[in-house]
């Protein structure tokens, strides 16, 4: 039963037999496996694709054993849903922008059967494939990540269009971020009908705002998302990429795992957070282009800060990066499980 595997306890903050770990963007660009399928697939269609993707989401749990696979997919699946048009050339790219009032009212309410089948396919196909072996992580963006890139219209550095929208017509950012966060909602509660067990929120961008920013406008639609899903009971992880400085702010947005980045020591964040909030975290990606003896090192460090408490998922501070061999990534997994066993 997943409820017993050591990953959902440690989300719950229960004890397990050793740290459970898992990679952010673990199916990718790094494992040759993958980039075979891609070599005849275009991402979109890969994502499209339940086969397929239920391959390359269980590729990482055969080649690293990984505690956890998570769905592979794109944040970027519900809002082309919602009526922006989607393609890569390789970075995402949103037609049009959404920068007035009626470029808001124009967006669909998003109904998961009719709008995304293939992503509740694939977390189908997937929870039969991974019966009796490792959970099944849905996700989705947070509200603001998904704002960034649908008011911008791709990525940025300083998205300030987004921020222009939100401080000279905050009216209009407040409606855009609740058809968003609407959405948001019923996408992952779909995706948990369908067998997803357990859910993280990705809020890539919620760091490039100061923290009194993230409290005004961020913080509210990423409430009321972990709110709308508490329900569930399943776990809720919420990563914030660069919110090192805010780790109380997103604590109190709701969830059961605050995810990490590696710009704060995790023991200093879980000093900050309590007791009562596990963590997930935080080793820098780019470690894993180090040696054998780098990588343990680390992990052993961050372990250490842990201080065999309860509650931690051993993960990246963001994904995995192209080029690290998957040898180094077996290893880093085989050295949490060696370094942490009870």
């Amino acid at each position: 039963m997943a409820e017993n595997h050591d990953f959902i306890r440690a989300c719950y903050g229960k004890p397990v037999s050793r740290t459970p770990v898992w990679l952010m963007r673990q199916a990718g660009r790094y494992l040759p496996q993958y980039r075979t399928i891609r070599e005849r697939v275009a991402f979109l269609d890969l994502c499209k694709t339940p086969e397929l993707a239920a391959e390359v989401t269980l590729q990482p749990v055969d080649a690293l054993g990984v505690d956890a696979a998570i769905l592979f997919s794109d944040i970027l699946i519900p809002v082309e849903a919602m009526g922006q048009h989607l393609h890569y050339q390789p970075a995402p790219v949103l037609n049009p922008p959404v920068r007035t009032a009626s470029d808001v009212e124009s967006l669909r309410l998003l109904q998961p059967e009719q709008d995304v089948p293939f992503v509740l396919e694939t977390i189908r196909l997937l929870r039969r494939e991974l019966e009796g072996r490792v959970p099944l992580i849905g996700f989705g963006g947070a509200p603001f990540t998904l704002a960034c890139y649908m008011v911008e219209g791709c990525g940025s550095r300083h998205f300030l269009a987004l921020k222009s929208l939100m401080f000279r017509m905050p009216e209009i950012y407040a409606r855009l971020m609740d058809k968003i966060t609407d959405a948001s909602i019923v996408y992952l509660r779909a995706q948990v009908s369908a067998g997803a067990q357990a859910l993280q929120i990705f809020d890539s961008w919620g760091g490039i705002l100061a923290p009194t920013d993230y409290r005004r406008y961020v913080l509210p639609y990423s409430r009321r998302l972990l709110s709308a899903l508490e329900d569930l009971e399943v776990p809720l992880i919420h990563f914030v990429k660069g919110a090192g400085t805010m780790l109380d702010l997103v604590a109190s947005a709701g969830g059961h795992v605050v995810g990490l980045d590696w710009g704060i020591g995790l023991g200093q964040a879980r000093e900050i957070l309590g007791d009562g909030v596990a963590v997930q975290g935080n080793l820098d990606p780019a470690v894993l282009l180090g040696t054998q003896a780098v990588i343990e090192s680390e992990v052993r460090r961050i372990l250490d800060e842990n201080g065999g408490r309860p509650g931690h998922v051993f993960n990246l501070g963001h994904g995995i990066v192209p080029e690290v061999p998957p040898a180094n990534a077996a290893f880093l997994v085989d050295c949490v499980h060696r370094l942490s066993q009870r």
